[in-house]
């Protein structure tokens, strides 16, 4: 095969969760035993300046070369709140802002007891996370970005890959473990500008 150029996207799996998360990506270096002068481009939408030195390393870069856009997505709104009840909150939020959403949790057993009580306050929601077989994560995943169900409330294991243009509302039900996985999960939101 004649390559031109070899792109990985989602290249902070190589370095931020790839050991656990991802560890096919770790790999991914071994191509250029291969093909030792063709370009390769790596693309994320987070990294620290740890993460994207890490990824040059893991591969093979052979000089530093990053272009890099701004965080601050200006036709987004982010707000805190401190709620004693955070899933009134949610529903409230949900029934003001029209749209598809994510509501990202960080247990599993979060994600179906919000999506049942999301459903019982007659908004159309699914769950989705990393204990589901392929064949029903693949079938959430599709429901949601084919708008059959509005809200989908998932762990991080939901949203790799996924360029949905149409997401109005991305709601932390818990914090993230970091600034970076906040800013990944609450850039879905709004990719039609």
């Amino acid at each position: 095969i004649k390559l031109n150029l070899i792109a990985v996207d989602e290249a902070h799996c190589i370095s931020q969760w790839g050991y656990d998360f991802r560890p096919s990506y770790l790999k991914i270096a071994e191509i250029r035993e291969f093909h030792p002068t063709v370009t390769m481009l790596a693309l994320t939408a987070t990294a620290t300046r740890k993460v994207q030195q890490d990824i040059q390393e893991k591969l093979l870069f052979r000089k530093e070369n990053i272009f890099q856009k701004s965080f601050a997505r200006h036709n987004l709104s982010y707000s805190v709140f401190c709620e004693e009840g955070k899933v009134n909150k949610v529903i409230d939020i949900l029934q003001k802002v029209p749209g598809s959403s994510i509501v990202y949790c960080r247990s599993r057993r979060h994600t179906k007891e919000i999506a049942s009580l999301l459903q019982a306050r007659g908004i159309s929601a699914g769950y989705y996370h990393a204990g589901l077989n392929a064949e029903e994560r693949s079938k959430r995943q599709e429901a949601w970005i084919k708008n059959k169900i509005r809200t989908i409330v998932s762990t991080n294991a939901f949203g790799m890959g996924i360029d949905k243009p149409d997401v109005r509302v991305v709601i932390h039900y818990d914090l993230p473990d970091n600034p970076e996985a906040y800013y990944q999960e609450a850039g879905r939101a709004g990719r039609d500008e």
